[in-house]
């Protein structure tokens, strides 16, 4: 179980967010919190607040943390084809396995299919 707190954007399954809860994760849905129309700008900025990495399926948060200069929050960012909870649920718990150091310090984790790929915040 990771040493983090998570935010889980609209786009990721609330089955996904069950499940990693289940297994002992600190992990919120935006709906939960937040109102479900929220802005991205918004939901980056409570990540950055509350010290909570952002998953999400969006690739407008890569470019506004840029823009920003941001070094946290850390965002891991899926690109995948199969969406089903299920593999999604494995691919985060994969990504933050092999990164968690990384996410602690802030981050950009891309995660497709077969790899997990970082750059480290503030991106440049």
């Amino acid at each position: 179980m990771p040493e983090l707190d998570f935010f889980a954007n609209m786009n990721i399954s609330p089955l996904t967010v069950l499940k990693l809860r289940e297994m002992g994760w600190s992990i919120e849905r935006v709906s939960e919190v937040m109102d479900i129309g929220s802005k991205d700008i918004d939901i980056l900025e409570y990540a950055k607040e509350k010290n909570k990495v952002i998953i999400t399926h969006d690739l407008d948060y890569s470019m506004l943390l840029a823009i920003g200069g941001y070094a946290k929050p850390s965002l891991i960012n899926l690109r995948v084809e199969n969406a089903k909870p299920d593999f999604i649920t494995a691919r985060i718990i994969d990504a933050v396995s092999a990164i968690e150091n990384q996410l602690k310090e802030g981050a950009v984790v891309t995660v497709d299919e077969t790899s997990v790929r970082y750059r480290s915040l503030p991106l440049k």
